[in-house]
């Protein structure tokens, strides 16, 4: 490694990951949907909210839709 950096004469590019950044949302989830979550991350030692994520990320890309109808 080099002691001291020329910052301004490094060519800048764009970060390859940019289209996968995360943002930060508020959603009001159940409690049992997130004890649910929690007792997976102790099995799996995967935090809870990387665990949400992925099983969003999940239904996306399989093109999950719910059934919002309900019988009489």
């Amino acid at each position: 490694m080099k002691k001291e950096y020329k910052l301004s004469e490094m060519k800048k590019r764009r970060n390859p990951h940019a289209a996968r950044l995360k943002k930060q949302v508020t959603i009001r989830i159940g409690t049992d949907v997130i004890a649910y979550f929690k007792s997976l991350s102790d099995e799996t030692g995967i935090p809870y909210q990387s665990l949400i994520n992925l099983y969003l990320r999940d239904c996306v890309e399989n093109e999950r839709k719910i059934d919002l109808s309900w019988t009489s």
